[in-house]
């Protein structure tokens, strides 16, 4: 399993918006590659304008199997939503999840 990580700026009063947006628009157009598991959203009690996308993906060929024509298409219906200059991502990164063999319970 590969995370794809996002860290995005959205002001305080758009914060909301931005996250039932994404729901609405970017979740929708992910939920239609095999590949996407699935996605949570994090917001920072204490950074009002702090906004983690963790997305998961079955593997790093399945998230680089979206289309970059679909996603331009999607970041520009999203942009429309959104309004221009709303938010910034600020930091991305990817993941891999490592899973280590879990001793034996048998007595």
């Amino acid at each position: 399993m590969v995370i794809e990580w996002l860290k995005i700026k959205v002001s305080p009063e758009l914060r909301e918006k931005y996250i039932q947006k994404d729901e609405e628009i970017w979740s929708t157009a992910l939920s239609r590659y095999s590949g996407f598991l699935g996605k949570q959203v994090w917001i920072n009690p204490r950074q009002q304008d702090e906004v983690v996308l963790v997305i998961y993906w079955e593997s790093r060929d399945a998230w680089n199997g979206v289309s970059a024509k679909h996603m331009e298409e999607t970041e520009q219906r999203f942009l429309k939503e959104m309004g221009e200059g709303t938010y910034q991502i600020i930091e991305e990164g990817e993941y891999q999840v490592r899973k280590f063999p879990q001793p034996s319970s048998s007595q």
